[in-house]
C-alpha cells in the first residue's frame, strides 16, 4: 500500500478516530469531518454513536439511512447521500479491478487496496467519498449540515465500512454480488488471439461533433412531423416483441432524429439508465413503466422520482435530483434574502430557512428549492417517509418557485 494510505490498524477507544481502524474507514470519517467546520455537532454525533443511539442501518445505492434517537421520544429519520457512479465509471472501475488479480484478492480478504483507489482516481472514478460528495439529511429541526444525528450515523457506519469494503461499492451503486458477477464475466469472456480486435467506434456525440466541424451548414430542416407510420411486417412469432411497442420506439427514434437535425444533442449524452427515465417520462403507460424498472434493476421509488424530475426539468432535472453542487455564494444569499422577504407576507409565523450548497429548505413546511446549473430554481416537497420529490417546473425566480408549491395542502405536499 502507498505510504499516504497506511494499512489496517487497531482503532483508539476514544477520540475522533475511535470509529475506524482501517485507512479506508478513516477516509470515510475524514470526508465527513472535512465537509463542515462545526466541530460541536461532530462531537455530539460521536457521543450519540458511542451511546448506541443509532438504530439499524439500511445501505442502498447512493444512501445510508437509520433512525437516530435524539432528545425527543421519537427517533429522527437520518440519512447520508453519496453520488452513485455512472455506467461508464463502473466500466472503468471494474476494468481497473480486473487488470490486477491482487485487487480482487484483497477485496475478498476484507481489505481495500490503496493502489486500486489510486488507479481509479487517476481514471476519474472517485471510489472513496470526497467531502463535497457527502449530503446529510435529517428530519430533526437542527439547521446544522450535518446535524448531530446525521453525524452520528456517519460515525456508526464507519465500522461497517472497516469490516467490508464492498459497502463502499454498494453506496456507489452496485453491491458485492453484482460486482463479483460482473468481474467473473470479464474474466471468463473469450479473448481474441488470432486477429486484431475490431474497431470499437467512437461515442455518438463525438461523431456528430466531428461531422458538424467538417461539413458545410445544412439548410434549415422542415418542421418536425410526428411519425405515425406502422411496421411493414409484424414481428416473428415467439420473438417476444409486440408491434405496438416497436411502433412506439420507432416514433420516439424519429422524434429524436428531428431534434438532432435541429442541433439538440442532449439525448446523445444520456446514459442507458437516464434514457430509460426519459422513455418512462413520455407517458407510455404503466406496463412500459414497470417493464423499464424491471429491466434497469432500479428501485421503483427512485425511478419514479427521477421520472418526475425529467418531466419537470428534462436532463437538467435529473442532475438537480442526483447531484448537489456548490453555486456562487452571492446567488444563494440573494435568493435567501428574497425568500425571507416574501415569507414575511406569506406566513403567519417566522419560517426558518436552512441553506446547504445549492439547496434552500423550509423544513417546517416540507419544501425545498434547489438551484440548478441552468440558474433556475427547482421546487421539491417532502413526503411522509422524509424523501424529497420534484414538485413543479423550475423558475428563474426563487419566490415564484416557492409560490408554485406553497399553497398546497399537507396531503398534496406528500407527493
Amino acid at each position: 500500500m502507498s505510504p499516504s494510505l497506511p494499512g489496517p490498524r487497531r482503532a483508539p477507544t476514544r477520540g475522533r478516530h475511535a470509529f475506524a481502524s482501517t485507512w479506508w474507514g478513516q477516509a470515510w470519517v475524514t470526508a465527513l469531518e472535512d465537509s463542515t467546520l462545526d466541530s460541536g455537532r461532530l462531537s455530539r454525533g460521536r457521543t450519540y454513536a458511542r451511546r448506541g443511539m443509532v438504530g439499524p442501518v439500511t445501505i442502498a445505492p447512493g444512501q445510508v439511512k437509520a433512525a437516530v434517537q435524539g432528545s425527543r421520544p421519537r427517533p429522527y429519520r437520518s440519512a447520508v447521500h453519496l453520488p452513485v457512479l455512472t455506467d461508464a465509471q463502473w466500466d472503468t472501475l471494474l476494468g481497473t479491478i480486473a487488470a490486477r488479480a491482487g485487487h480482487l484478492a484483497a477485496l475478498l480478504d476484507g481489505e481495500m487496496p490503496a493502489e486500486l483507489v489510486d488507479d481509479a482516481r487517476q481514471a476519474g472514478v472517485p471510489l472513496l467519498p470526497q467531502p463535497t460528495e457527502l449530503a446529510p439529511d435529517c428530519s430533526c429541526p437542527d439547521w446544522g449540515y450535518p446535524c448531530k444525528h446525521a453525524a452520528a450515523l456517519c460515525y456508526a457506519i464507519a465500522a461497517t465500512i472497516d469490516a467490508d469494503p464492498f459497502v463502499v461499492f454498494a453506496l456507489r451503486g452496485r453491491g458485492r454480488e453484482e460486482v463479483l458477477a460482473q468481474l467473473r464475466t470479464r474474466r471468463t469472456a473469450p479473448q481474441e488471439t488470432t486477429s486484431p480486435p475490431a474497431a470499437t467506434g467512437i461515442p455518438a456525440a463525438a461523431a456528430y461533433t466531428r461531422w458538424a466541424e467538417h461539413t458545410p451548414p445544412l439548410p434549415e430542416p422542415p418542421e418536425p412531423v410526428p411519425h405515425t407510420g406502422t411496421l411493414p411486417v409484424t414481428p416473428p412469432p415467439g420473438s417476444g416483441l409486440a408491434t405496438t411497442d416497436l411502433e412506439r420506439l420507432m416514433t420516439d427514434a424519429a422524434a429524436r432524429a428531428a431534434r438532432l437535425l435541429a442541433g439538440d444533442t442532449t439525448d446523445l449524452r444520456l446514459s442507458q439508465h437516464q434514457d430509460a427515465v426519459r422513455i418512462a417520462a413520455g407517458g407510455h403507460g404503466p406496463e412500459w413503466f414497470h417493464s423499464l424498472i424491471q429491466n434497469t434493476g432500479a428501485s421503483p421509488t427512485a425511478f419514479a422520482r427521477l421520472t418526475r424530475a425529467w418531466r419537470h426539468g428534462g436532463p437538467t432535472g435529473l442532475t438537480v435530483a442526483d447531484q448537489p453542487h456548490t453555486p456562487a455564494p452571492a446567488a444563494m444569499k440573494a435568493a435567501r434574502t428574497a425568500l425571507a422577504t416574501a415569507l414575511m407576507e406569506m406566513a403567519t409565523a417566522p419560517v426558518p430557512l436552512k441553506t446547504w450548497r445549492n439547496r434552500l429548505t423550509l423544513a417546517d413546511h416540507g419544501i425545498q428549492l434547489r438551484l440548478g446549473p441552468d440558474i433556475r430554481w427547482y421546487p421539491y416537497v417532502r413526503d411522509g417517509d422524509g424523501e424529497w420529490w420534484p414538485a413543479a417546473p423550475a423558475d428563474t425566480d426563487p419566490v415564484a418557485a416557492l409560490t408554485a408549491v406553497w399553497h398546497r395542502t399537507g396531503t398534496e405536499r406528500q407527493r
